[in-house]
């Protein structure tokens, strides 16, 4: 997690082990030409493989991404941002992204409430979430449940200081529910 001027900005990254072709930790790239033609012949049955894989992956991970950044509108900081391999092609394909987000929360209860709906379902936007993906909703979720404590606390003290004016109770009582309402305001 990183700060920014909007605050807090989490990250959704995608680049999970289990979809990565088997060329993705470089063999195709550190491969000094095992396996090609020669410059003049197209490329090796094992070459048109490792691109046909990366090529899946590309579309995989900008789609992936920009699930993200269709459903995270207000709250993307960043657009998608891809780490790339070069194929035996010679051609770059996206094997990883990340798009930025604001996780700050709002300024009042019912504002942050909002914000952690979207941040969660931005996060869980993609058919197949990655474990980032996963730990923002996550956090998204826990911001939710504090801001309705923070709810539930402050009609609890409204609802006291309701009461104790009915009573006639103390003016205590209404400098407190009016000290609420300036946390908030």
């Amino acid at each position: 997690m990183s700060v920014s001027a909007l605050g807090s900005a989490n990250a959704f990254a995608y680049s999970p082990l289990s979809a990565r072709p088997a060329s993705a930790a470089g063999t195709a790239e550190a491969s000094s030409g095992a396996g090609r033609g020669t410059a003049g012949e197209g490329l090796s049955e094992a070459d048109l493989k490792i691109v046909s894989e990366l090529k899946a992956r590309d579309r995989v991970v900008r789609a992936h991404e920009m699930a993200h950044m269709a459903a995270g509108a207000g709250i993307v900081t960043r657009g998608a941002s891809f780490s790339y391999q070069t194929g035996p092609d010679g051609q770059r394909y996206a094997v990883g992204g990340e798009v930025g987000i604001n996780t700050s929360p709002g300024r009042t209860p019912e504002e942050t409430l909002t914000k952690a709906d979207r941040i969660r379902a931005a996060a869980l936007a993609p058919a197949d979430p990655s474990g980032q993906d996963l730990r923002v909703a996550a956090e998204a979720t826990q911001m939710a449940a504090e801001a309705r404590q923070e709810l539930a606390a402050a009609s609890g003290s409204a609802e006291e200081g309701r009461v104790g004016v009915a009573y006639g109770g103390a003016a205590a009582s209404g400098a407190s529910a009016e000290r609420q309402v300036d946390v908030w305001a």
